[in-house]
């Protein structure tokens, strides 16, 4: 039952959706009117369905490859057929692209060249990424590895450093599908699904979709207790929260390479930046710099499979008359190395965290003032502990008896890609206020194109949640570009699209996928255009499967 709140509470406990979606809905609705009549179909209001467009993850793959859809479904005269737009990871980061235009759906071929000219010329210069990292440290009271890999990495893949705010673009999707970017939060993760791990961020609200429990976008990340703001925090950006869509394209392995030289750059470009300028330093101070790119170098080693014994002795001659804990743990650690050089990984991270310790109470001794070195110190920190989307809980003490208790009682929450639990936003279209009837989803995950589907029907069927049944093609069949999972009763019907398949690859799927594997972190503009052609191709070969889909809907919806 909803609990719905009155007054200028930012929390909102209850089912139903918020005003401004509502009201969304209302005008969208003649435009899909409009749009289904262009093509052929008439209905009346009540008769027009309910349609989600759903991007999974896959990095830049994913993002490149929405925009190739959505681009094809907009030349077919099809887009305006859309009443949801939702994403997961890479695909979030394509949105994000649209959204921050006004009306972007009206001037889709600029918006889309704009875009592809960033990806492929654009850049992010080695500054402004330490800039923007040192903001996030300066302002926030919860700075964690998403703030790291927001500014350094994620910068670079999507080549701009995007400050708008999710709540802006409440004025900007007037002619556009209703937005849902997704995460999860980690601790429901692995909490059980009763706990509800499935949470949707809208320009309006944020909040767990299956539970019911809001919050103004605009108050997302400031601290709460009892359902009242009691501390201001900035609101998150669009590059922080494209970070934290989009936080698992890789494995673990690869993202800490990819942080560690991140962090190598920053250090080695700030010694010598103060090397340039003669800027006047004791040795002291000197040493310090070189022990945190000593230790990332050797953290990097280590990760590389390759000998640390050389890093290891540069670590020692440093700590050399410094900090005996520091240095009497050089010396275990170098014991602990076997015959191959290699180290055990729990030992590396106690030894880290030891150093970053030991080295931030010396630049507080000697007096250094440049808060540069003590974000660095802190996002190693933050690497090795490998904490990642810690926000302030809005629910945290409130008395709402549909929130399980988990959540009510902690002071913070973890968030993270969703493409860990599920690669495609099922659940955030699945709320039963929504009423959706048919998902279109597009699945980027080339070896296993069938996961997601197949995992959103099992876990529906644990949650009662009306799905329809999904059989996968058996193993060794062609990949097909269009495939009808039907729903029957209160159940969506679900046109999956897997990206790379038989139809539009010809035999060379493999290939498409190896050139297009997902931890790759940059295209060039043959490339890029190359994946939206092949994307746009699913719809361009199938609009009348697809609008055949939808006037079978219709029919239903008019029959009941």
């Amino acid at each position: 039952m909803d609990q719905d709140r009155s007054g200028k509470s930012e929390v909102r406990i209850g089912h139903s959706l918020n005003e401004a979606e509502r009201c969304h809905l209302a005008t969208r609705i003649k435009t899909v009117l409009h749009c289904l009549k262009q093509n052929g179909i008439s209905c009346s209001e009540d008769e027009v369905p309910n349609i989600a467009l759903l991007g999974s993850g896959g990095g830049l793959r994913a993002m490149i490859a929405l925009l190739g859809l959505v681009s094809q479904l907009k030349e077919e005269g099809l887009l305006d057929c859309i009443m949801y737009l939702s994403g997961v990871s890479g695909s979030t980061w394509c949105m994000a692209s649209l959204y921050k235009e006004l009306d972007w759906s009206t001037k889709l071929e600029t918006v889309k060249e704009n875009i592809v000219q960033r990806l492929a010329d654009g850049s992010v210069s080695w500054l402004k990424r330490g800039l923007k990292l040192a903001k996030y440290h300066s302002e926030k009271d919860n700075f964690t590895l998403t703030d790291v890999f927001s500014a350094l990495i994620v910068s670079h893949m999507v080549k701009e450093i995007d400050e708008h705010k999710v709540s802006e673009q409440r004025s900007n999707y007037t002619n556009e599908p209703y937005p849902i970017y997704t995460v999860i939060d980690k601790k429901c993760k692995h909490e059980g699904l009763n706990a509800d791990p499935w949470f949707e961020i809208t320009p309006d609200e944020s909040g767990y979709s299956l539970t019911g429990a809001f919050v103004d976008s605009s108050c997302w990340g400031s601290e709460f207790e009892n359902g009242k703001k009691i501390k201001d925090q900035p609101e998150m950006d669009m590059l922080y929260l494209q970070g934290l869509c989009g936080s698992a394209f890789g494995d673990i392995g690869q993202h800490l390479n990819l942080l560690y030289e991140a962090l190598k750059y920053l250090i080695t470009d700030k010694v010598g930046c103060a090397e340039e300028s003669h800027t006047p330093q004791t040795q002291d101070v000197q040493n310090g710099y070189l022990m945190l790119l000593t230790l990332v170098e050797l953290n990097l080693c280590v990760l590389r499979k390759e000998d640390p014994t050389v890093h290891l002795r540069t670590m020692k001659d440093l700590l050399k008359d410094k900090y005996d804990e520091a240095k009497n743990m050089t010396v275990h650690l170098e014991k602990l190395m076997t015959s191959e050089g290699k180290l055990p990984e729990s030992e590396l991270k106690d030894y880290t965290l030891s150093v970053c310790s030991s080295v931030t109470d010396m630049f507080k001794v000697w007096g250094v003032s440049d808060d540069f070195w003590f974000y660095i110190l802190r996002s190693i920190e933050k690497t090795v502990k490998w904490i990642w989307g810690t926000t302030y809980n809005y629910l945290f003490a409130m008395e709402a008896q549909d929130v399980d208790l988990s959540i009510i009682y902690s002071e913070k929450r973890d968030y993270m890609d969703a493409g860990l639990l599920l690669n495609i936003p099922f659940f955030s279209v699945l709320r039963k206020e929504r009423k959706i009837d048919l998902i279109i989803s597009l699945d980027c995950n080339c070896l296993t194109p069938f996961k997601s589907v197949v995992r959103a029907a099992e876990l529906c069927q644990d949650l009662n949640i009306p799905f329809p049944e999904v059989v996968a093609p058996p193993e060794g069949t062609e990949l097909q570009d269009f495939y009808v999972f039907r729903g029957y009763g209160k159940a969506p019907t679900v046109v999956h699209i897997p990206l790379f398949n038989a139809v539009n690859c010809k035999g060379e799927i493999l290939e498409w996928m190896k050139k297009y594997h997902t931890f790759r972190l940059d295209y060039s503009r043959s490339e890029i255009t190359d994946l939206m052609e092949k994307a746009g191709v699913n719809i361009k070969n199938n609009k009348e499967k697809l609008l055949k889909v939808i006037g079978d809907i219709i029919e239903e919806k008019k029959v009941k």
